[in-house]
């Protein structure tokens, strides 16, 4: 078997056992949680009138296992019903499936994910490049300040900003429900409406993590102008443009990984920005969840933000490989 195969089938093993620590802390979650929803769901359905079977039945459909029986039988069925891809029934949603709940929020959030940390990336890079070569000018003060204090603000605090000032105090951008009163679909105003609500929420994630590429990138590029090989191209007479683009290639690299577990962590980070921007995505389902003690999509939220984060990890391991020489090298791929 090559090597490389090995990697994945190592890393997608590592995976798989992650997804399922998680998952089990979410069992015994839902089921030691005081007050025990699904003996309380149980006990309701038994006052409106259903047969003890029929309502551990419903129980069953609502969390993924039955509310009797010893913990590890109903554990075991948790998980068969996990491996079918079943996430149970929505309780707030009036049993619409959890799993499409979740599918059904989960793109909205992929949009402002994806448009945030390539936005955020592209000018962490240019301009993190800027700030090394110009270093010991203001415009290079002036950026590495900048990175440091947009690195330092918490993402909900850089919402509630955007929020107050271009929503409430200057009403330029829309907050709220995505579809409003414009019928969905491939038309102009609605793909307007659409752009309208996701552009402050975008630039929240961007500038959450825009200062971090920027002092990552700048820090990176210091240390390749040391290297012999840019002293040595400086030195043939290759021109600034060429040189350019060695330095930048080179201390780039490390960004790679870091561009990878963004996209993992931002589902993460969308449920203070979502919130502040009362957006339909990953967020707002998990907080509406919350509030509403529906434990059933509470554990789908989690499980598919846990599956991100992992997905992530496994892809900046991969791609590093990829985009590093040395490091492939090294690996004997």
């Amino acid at each position: 078997m090559p090597k490389a195969v090995r990697q994945l089938a190592g890393h997608l093993l590592r995976g798989l056992v992650m997804v399922w620590i998680v998952t089990t802390f979410t069992f015994v979650l839902v089921h030691e949680m005081p007050g025990n929803p699904v003996q309380a769901q149980y006990e309701s359905l038994i006052e409106k009138g259903f047969s003890p079977d029929a309502a551990s039945r419903q129980v069953a459909v609502t969390y993924g296992f039955v509310p009797h029986g010893s913990l590890w039988s109903q554990y075991g069925h948790y998980l068969s019903r996990l491996l079918h891809f079943d996430l149970g029934k929505s309780v707030s949603a009036q049993g619409v499936s959890v799993a499409k709940e979740v599918a059904s929020a989960a793109k909205w959030t992929i949009g402002l994910v994806l448009a945030g940390v390539v936005l955020s990336f592209a000018l962490g890079v240019v301009l993190g490049v800027v700030a090394a070569m110009r270093r010991n000018s203001r415009l290079g003060d002036g950026l590495s300040i900048a990175g440091s204090l947009l690195h330092g603000v918490p993402q909900y605090v850089m919402a509630l900003v955007l929020v107050t000032l271009l929503t409430v105090k200057w009403p330029l951008f829309s907050t709220g429900d995505v579809n409003g009163l414009i019928q969905p679909g491939f038309n102009v105003a609605y793909i307007a409406s659409i752009i309208s609500h996701a552009v402050l929420p975008a630039t929240a994630f961007a500038l959450s993590s825009f200062g971090g590429y920027l002092l990552t990138m700048k820090s990176s590029v210091v240390s390749v102008l040391g290297d012999d090989f840019i002293l040595a191209a400086e030195l043939r007479g290759l021109s600034p443009g060429l040189v350019f683009r060695y330095i930048s290639r080179n201390a780039i690299l490390p960004l790679f990984t870091v561009l990878a577990l963004s996209f993992g962590f931002m589902f993460g980070g969308a449920v203070f920005i979502e919130s502040a921007f009362n957006y339909p995505g990953m967020g707002a389902l998990l907080v509406s969840s919350i509030g509403q003690r529906d434990y059933s999509e509470m554990s789908g939220a989690f499980l598919l933000i846990t599956v991100a984060v992992i997905l992530a990890n496994i892809v900046a391991d991969l791609l590093y490989t990829v985009v590093d020489p040395r490091v492939r090298r090294a690996s004997g791929t």
